[in-house]
């Protein structure tokens, strides 16, 4: 259209030029000769309209607009005055369109350096759904859409959503989760073939896991003392728990109910076959498998019990929930960065456990004394730690 105009343009001026040397006689017949054209045209249309090309109608809008009706309606022309009129209208409202129209459509497009973090997380983790990496990025003070994440890893051909299923809770649960623990006993095995309980306890409010402690002979005596253990940190931490669910397995005795009785804790079975009605006990132990147990190789009691401890401060401390509005059980999420400029300097950097089988994003320039300050050194006079890799056993450092 454009290029059209631009010839309509050009060859109407070297018309004009021509004119100029023709007499005021030679124009008045020149304008007959066209205006009975017209009519022969008019003649031989009939009814049909004569088309005009966007370019024709530009073109005759522009030089006519300017006449007033009057002048208009004495003119011959193939159309009505009030067409012309509209032509200039529309060619006018067009170009205010053009000139108003964004240069880019849609929400501002999500920075550089965020869209990278994404990518890297869901490469260096890719168990991660897009879930847990937004989760991950309101740990790390980064407020965007699931969706946004969602989109980034779909355009950038990576699935969103592997291996990702999902829990449905039950509306006594929701409603009652203030005043609920979860215990139960689940296996592993040693290298030599040793079987070990673990007993934990998990929080439905806050989601914090309590690992009670492990044996190789869950007798009478020793879940008992677990019990007591378990009434004093409760009663330490200001806990309002009224009620503990657990299973019927025979390695609970009487005792243990009782000393959560006295407690003013009371013991609620979970029906016989009916793993959901501790769902939430149920899945932390799936993730206890999947995210440790299953990826170390266990030498004896001792290195169980420092690599749950590991985990479970992991778990308490940094990784999120769903549940729970991707919080953590022992610390709420930092604010929002809302800087531009920081968000661009972001430097992220993977904090690893037990030689890298738990890993955690985290912000090297959060400032001291905050509540996502990395304790890069072990203090003076601490334990000495074991470190553990994916099927290999390390010593103590």
């Amino acid at each position: 259209m454009l290029l059209r105009l631009a010839y309509l343009g050009m060859s109407n001026a070297f018309m004009l030029l021509r004119l100029l040397p023709l007499s005021d006689g030679d124009k008045d017949v020149e304008i007959l000769v066209l205006r009975h054209q017209i009519t022969v045209l008019e003649r031989q249309l009939g009814d049909a309209r004569p088309r005009f090309s966007p370019a024709d109608r530009a073109f005759l809008a522009a030089l006519l607009h300017r006449l007033p009706m009057q002048a208009l309606r004495r003119l011959r022309l193939p159309v009505r005055p009030e067409t012309v009129l509209r032509w200039h209208r529309d060619l006018l409202a067009h170009r205010h369109a053009a000139s108003s129209r964004p240069k880019r459509p849609g929400r501002p497009r999500t920075i550089r350096s965020i869209r990278l973090l994404v990518l890297r997380l869901a490469r260096e983790n890719p168990s991660w759904g897009h879930r847990r990496i937004h989760g991950e990025l309101l740990v790390l003070g980064i407020k965007v859409a699931a969706s946004t994440v969602w989109q980034i890893l779909q355009d950038a051909g990576i699935d969103p959503v592997p291996q990702r299923t999902t829990t449905t809770w039950s509306t006594f649960l929701r409603s009652q989760a203030d005043a609920l623990l979860a215990c139960d006993f689940f296996e592993t095995h040693t290298l030599t073939g040793t079987r070990l309980y673990i007993l934990a306890v998990i929080e439905h409010t806050s989601r914090r896991i309590r690992v009670l402690g492990a044996t190789a002979h869950p007798t009478a005596s020793w879940v008992t003392q677990t019990a007591r253990n378990l009434v004093m940190d409760l009663e330490d931490t200001g806990s309002t728990a009224r009620f503990l669910i657990r299973d019927r397995d025979g390695k609970f005795p009487a005792l243990f109910d009782a000393v959560l009785a006295d407690s003013g804790i009371e013991v609620v079975l979970s029906g016989v076959q009916i793993p959901r009605m501790n769902a939430i006990m149920e899945r932390w132990i799936r993730s206890c498998r999947r995210e440790l147990l299953d990826r170390t190789l266990i030498w004896n009691r001792p290195q169980l019990l420092h690599a749950l401890r590991e985990y479970e401060k992991y778990y308490n401390t940094h990784r999120p929930h769903q549940g729970i509005a991707n919080a953590r059980p022992l610390r709420t999420l930092p604010p929002a960065v809302t800087d531009q400029a920081t968000l661009t300097r972001l430097d992220i950097r993977q904090r690893q456990r037990l030689g890298g089988i738990l890993r955690a994003a985290v912000r090297s320039w959060i400032e001291p004394g905050s509540a996502g300050e990395i304790q890069s050194r072990r203090p003076a006079g601490s334990a000495r730690t074991w470190t553990f890799m994916p099927w290999r056993l390390c010593f103590p450092e």
